[in-house]
């Protein structure tokens, strides 16, 4: 959430945010408009009730001075123009918070400001490459997609998951099953014991304010899975970012214990709206999912360094399983919503002969502590400052998955296990037909 008294100051820097965002200008000069103008009728009613406010404790002291001096005719006016103000403070305090509610909406829904160095841009044809590594072969004329290799294994089976849950599941059996659990493990152990984040098991279901939190809500609420809960819900994570950024939310840290680090291996659940016909093959993009999440909770003169840190974090992953991918900066229009500079991490597919991505690697600056209320106090502040917050995929374990099969497929139909993942797999270097 942005916060109200700089886009007071920068009217115009939201503006040229939002279009560099895709909006038209016209369509972003009366977006932000529109916030002044509610923020400017919150204060002004704010000051009309402090001024009753005063009046009413003026107007009770002069009662009582009318009071001793006996002059009844006076106290009892005064006392009907306290009621008056008694009645309109009633009323104002009930509109007050419809006004700081209009507010807040307003600005919930407000994207966060790209960095100087984004660039600007429309969708995904803008994107900017600014690193490949890796050897990415000529595509054989034997190569295939993950699915019709886990389906030629006996191993992946769409009918059955279809069966029980619908399109976009997947069940996994045998050394396949084995081998996403052997990445899964080994993100885990690369993270924890040579980059320095705590692995953490959290709560896969969360309340409606843990959601706004990391801006889920109320934004994308369509691509998400709820259940009823004691008279409310709660939702399935959509990521681990979502738990495992809270855990600082309404949280007063200092700066001391900065930065925090948090890895996670869960589940993951979208209901994938918006996507009808987009990789309705294969494991690409499923209802449910594990990923490997990396979250950051830094200072404020740390986040960007912090963002380098994290994004050569999850490229390590890559790098260790010898899978080619490449790095690029996302351009305004194809950022996420609560980010102010992302990296994607896009793993090479022989099968897709295309780069596709793998993980996305977020710097959002404080603008998801400003809905969780997380802050820091600085080592010389009387004052506290929130925190800044950033996130990673370190990495998609169903996507590393289908890249580890597309990369290591051998011509026979059966493929390589990566040298890393051999002590994960019991010893096992190849999965084969039987």
């Amino acid at each position: 959430m942005l916060d109200i008294k700089w886009i007071r100051d920068n009217p115009q820097v939201l503006v040229e945010a939002l279009v560099k965002r895709g909006q038209p200008s016209d369509v972003a000069r009366s977006t932000v408009e529109d916030v002044i103008a509610r923020d400017e009728g919150r204060r002004n009613h704010i000051s009309q009730l402090q001024e009753a406010q005063e009046r009413r404790n003026a107007a009770s002291k002069e009662i009582g001075n009318a009071m001793r001096n006996k002059d009844m005719a006076l106290a009892e006016k005064l006392k009907e123009e306290v009621g008056a103000i008694k009645a309109f403070i009633q009323g104002g305090e009930a509109e007050e918070r419809r006004l700081d509610k209009a507010l807040f909406d307003a600005l919930a829904v407000l994207p966060n400001v790209p960095l100087n160095d984004v660039p600007v841009g429309a969708d995904e044809d803008d994107n900017v490459e600014i690193r490949k590594v890796g050897e990415v072969r000529q595509r054989p004329n034997w190569a295939k997609e993950h699915f019709e290799i886990g389906e030629t294994l006996g191993l992946m089976d769409f009918e059955s998951a279809a069966k029980l849950s619908g399109a976009r599941f997947t069940v996994l059996k045998g050394q396949l099953a084995r081998l996403e659990r052997a990445l899964g493990q080994f993100m885990l152990d690369l993270h924890t014991t040579e980059h320095g984040y705590t692995e953490v098991q959290p709560p896969l279901l969360v309340r409606d304010e843990v959601l706004f939190g990391t801006n889920q809500l109320p934004k994308f609420e369509e691509d998400l899975f709820f259940t009823p809960h004691a008279g409310s819900r709660l939702g399935l994570i959509p990521t681990a970012e979502v738990p495992l950024t809270n855990l600082v939310r309404e949280q007063i840290l200092a700066q001391e214990q900065l930065p925090l680090r948090y890895t996670a291996l869960t589940p993951c659940f979208r209901s994938e709206a918006g996507s009808a016909g987009r990789d309705t093959r294969g494991m690409l993009r499923q209802h449910q999912f594990y990923k490997v999440e990396l979250v950051s909770v830094t200072d404020q003169e740390s986040s960007i360094a912090e963002h380098e840190r994290m994004t050569e974090c999850a490229e390590t992953v890559l790098r260790k399983l010898g899978l080619p991918y490449r790095t690029v900066v996302l351009c305004t229009g194809d950022m996420g919503f609560g980010a102010r500079k992302t990296y994607d991490i896009e793993v090479w597919l022989p099968g897709q002969n295309a780069y596709r991505e793998i993980s996305s690697c977020s710097v959002c600056g404080d603008f998801q502590a400003r809905r969780m209320d997380a802050r820091y106090r600085g080592r010389e502040d009387k004052g506290t400052r929130f925190v800044h917050t950033l996130n990673g995929s370190g990495v998609a374990v169903g996507r590393a998955l289908i890249a580890v099969m597309e990369n290591y497929q051998n011509e026979d139909g059966s493929v390589t296990i990566p040298e890393v993942l051999v002590p994960y797999m019991g010893g096992t270097t190849r999965i084969e037909t039987r």
